[in-house]
């Protein structure tokens, strides 16, 4: 099993991470750390370093802590990507996030710094993972203009099943679950209809924990694959099987 997407490198984890990657590396084959600033890409870079073969980086900007952004510091973003594609798996996160921002100017601000990777992501030929949260229908409008980007995650995809068969219909476009599955009716409805040739696990620890209280980890993404096989009526072995290989196929890990 792997964790696609998780943040190992926040200080939620400072008093006991290697504690965390050790109950990760008991259970799962590796996680991918995304970076949403470039303090973030540093630290999950170093983190893959430290943890070679169990950790893979991820570098983005994420658009709530990205949108006020000066173009220097953009600039900057850019560049520490495009220095680093090597040393990462992915592009991301990055996209907009129409639940906490409703202001036009600031969403219109947002799609700029989202295609402006898009863009990086399309010229090198790089998967990208997007945070395109309340607005998954107008991403998939967007990203249909760029041919070279290999593979698109919509991570801890929340939109209609209307625009997730839009994703199914793309070919090198996947949805990705977290443990939100194990107590949201509306993603147990959607991974219900969803084939899981395009389905990806998660934890976005250390949020979306099963209660408020707790803290989310990635060993944690092992109660999303049992779920997805309760609800499908399958094993964990098949789930298992085929969510892991569509992850390795993607970040090639």
């Amino acid at each position: 099993m792997i964790d696609t997407h998780c943040h190992i490198d926040f200080e939620d984890f400072d008093s006991d991470r290697e504690d965390v990657i050790a109950r990760a590396k008991d259970k799962l084959d590796c996680i991918i750390a995304s970076g949403f600033s470039k303090d973030s890409n540093q630290d999950v870079l170093k983190l893959s370093k430290e943890y070679e073969g169990f950790i893979y980086p991820t570098f983005g900007f994420h658009p709530v802590s990205s949108q006020n952004c000066t173009s220097e510091e953009l600039d900057d973003a850019h560049n520490h990507l495009i220095e680093n594609l090597d040393n990462i798996v992915a592009v991301g996160e990055v996209g907009m996030d129409y639940y906490y921002v409703t202001d036009k100017a600031l969403r219109e601000r947002q799609k700029e710094i989202f295609t402006s990777f898009l863009d990086i992501a399309n010229e090198y030929k790089v998967p990208i993972v997007m945070h395109v949260r309340d607005c998954e229908k107008k991403a998939v409008n967007i990203i249909q203009d760029y041919d070279n980007i290999p593979y698109f995650v919509f991570h801890c995809y929340g939109g209609s099943f209307k625009t997730a068969k839009r994703i199914m219909d793309m070919d090198n476009a996947y949805m990705s679950f977290s443990t939100m599955l194990c107590y949201s009716k509306q993603h147990q409805d959607l991974i219900e209809k969803i084939d899981l040739d395009y389905i990806l696990t998660e934890t976005d620890s250390p949020y979306l924990a099963m209660t408020k209280d707790e803290r989310n980890e990635p060993v944690n993404v092992v109660n999303a694959v049992y779920k997805i096989a309760e609800i499908k009526k399958v094993d964990v072995s098949a789930v298992d099987e085929v969510t892991t290989s569509n992850a390795r196929n993607i970040f090639k890990i």
